[in-house]
């Protein structure tokens, strides 16, 4: 089985943010960059998975500016398999907003015909968390959201 997983590129955790001049935004310029957390836990899950047998290629994928190459540079240093980049020049006036990125998934998941497909349960930069329903949605596939492993034995 394939295990397509969505990373996105969001301003670091550690950085103090700063909203633009213009009142439009967070100021992203000379700002450092990483893979959203949430992405990271997702993406460490998938390795799990394929280390545990059940999966045999983990794909890592992101809809975004060249830059997001480094996240999914991250991904593979992580142990993905592939990286699928499309690319989408930022424009603060018009963003990318999820109803897009699931649209964009989708068909990169039509493409790629993944077994499963895992994100992150949201974004630290828009706390949105609408992409995962929406993709599963587009694609009519059930979905499990906000799933999580406890350490309590039974």
């Amino acid at each position: 089985m394939k295990i397509l997983v969505a990373v996105k590129r969001v301003v670091d955790y550690a950085v103090k943010v700063r909203v633009r001049p213009d009142g439009r935004g967070v100021e992203t310029a000379n700002v450092k960059m990483s893979m959203n957390p949430f992405c990271e836990i997702a993406v460490e899950e998938a390795l799990r998975l394929r280390e545990a047998g059940v999966a045999a290629e983990v794909v890592a994928a992101t809809v975004g500016p060249a830059q997001s190459a480094d996240t999914l540079r991250t991904a593979l240093a992580m142990g993905a398999d592939r990286a699928v980049h499309v690319l989408h020049d930022p424009d603060p006036a018009r963003p990318l907003l999820p109803l897009a990125v699931a649209k964009i998934l989708r068909a990169v998941a039509l493409q790629e015909k993944p077994g499963l497909v895992i994100l992150g349960k949201q974004a630290i930069d828009d706390d949105c968390n609408q992409t995962g329903q929406m993709l599963a949605g587009l694609l009519k596939w059930p979905q499990g959201t906000f799933a999580s492993k406890h350490g309590f034995k039974t």
